[in-house]
């Protein structure tokens, strides 16, 4: 029962976001708050478990063709339509509410995520490669809503935030669907920008590499308000992000199953190492 509870709201996804609105927060804080902190986690968890659990409850029929999915929770049989709809439900009130707490704009930001992620881009996955830049605005926005969080304002700070995950998230994703291709294509799922593992696909992974880099050390040049980088941190982050961008060329050049999933663990370690590097400049500048 609780293996299926962190299943359907997909605990560790849920960690990885928590993870980013945290560091958004501690960038945007003029004084670290605690009970905040607290909050922004709950809320931040609530979002996201109800999200997966809304998508799971859509695509159940879908997820029982695929060997990744087929034995999640509901379609598995062990969990109902209703026990989840329960939970997606119970969640979304928690997390709106906690976030609300908070301040009215994360809890505005945090319900436009599940919004997204529920309404246009669970049902786009089947009907357009395009599904993945609408699904990289609900998955852009954690970075950004902790620094909403800590200052109750949108400005050029949490916007940049928001175009560093924006942009990163297409090579992430695009390498997920190129190494789990074949496992997508039986739930008719295509998420690959030319629906193929071409040299295509592999090239705009690399421009929009190349993009998520440029955009991580535009804070250096002084230019993002309050969010800013020192040039120390900047060539670590410019550093990590030639890390990534060879394993794009990678998957350019080899084409395999193998040359993704390597792109796509360094892209997960680029930007917990990114946000981790942003947060310590900040306090030790």
């Amino acid at each position: 029962m609780i293996s299926d509870f962190k299943e359907i709201t997909k605990i560790r996804l849920s960690v990885s976001v928590v993870f980013s609105a945290l560091a958004g927060y501690l960038l945007g804080a003029v004084e670290v708050d605690v009970y905040t902190l607290i909050l922004l986690a709950f809320g931040g968890y609530f979002m996201v478990g109800a999200s997966n659990a809304y998508n799971q409850i859509i695509e159940r029929d879908l997820d029982a063709l695929m060997d990744r999915t087929k034995n999640r929770p509901v379609p598995a049989g062990r969990m109902s339509v209703k026990t989840a709809f329960i939970i997606a439900t119970v969640f979304t009130i928690a997390g709106i509410t906690t976030l609300y707490v908070i301040n009215p704009s994360t809890a505005m930001y945090g319900a436009i995520s599940i919004f997204l992620y529920t309404c246009v881009y669970t049902p786009l996955k089947t009907k357009t490669p395009l599904a993945v830049f609408v699904g990289a605005i609900p998955g852009a926005i954690p970075f950004m809503l902790g620094w909403v969080a800590a200052r109750n304002d949108f400005g050029i700070e949490p916007g940049t935030l928001f175009a560093l995950q924006f942009f990163w998230q297409f090579p992430h994703f695009w390498a997920i669907g190129w190494f789990l291709f074949d496992d997508y294509k039986k739930g008719g799922f295509f998420m690959l920008p030319t629906g193929k593992r071409d040299k295509g696909t592999a090239v705009q992974t690399i421009m929009y590499t190349i993009w998520t880099i440029l955009i991580s050390i535009v804070p250096v040049f002084g230019v993002t308000g309050d969010l800013k980088l020192s040039i120390v941190a900047a060539a670590i982050v410019f550093i990590l992000g030639l890390v990534m961008l060879y394993y794009a060329f990678e998957l350019f050049k080899k084409r395999t199953a193998k040359a993704a999933k390597q792109l796509m663990l360094s892209s997960v370690l680029y930007i917990t190492l990114l946000q981790i590097v942003y947060v310590v400049d900040k306090f030790i500048r």
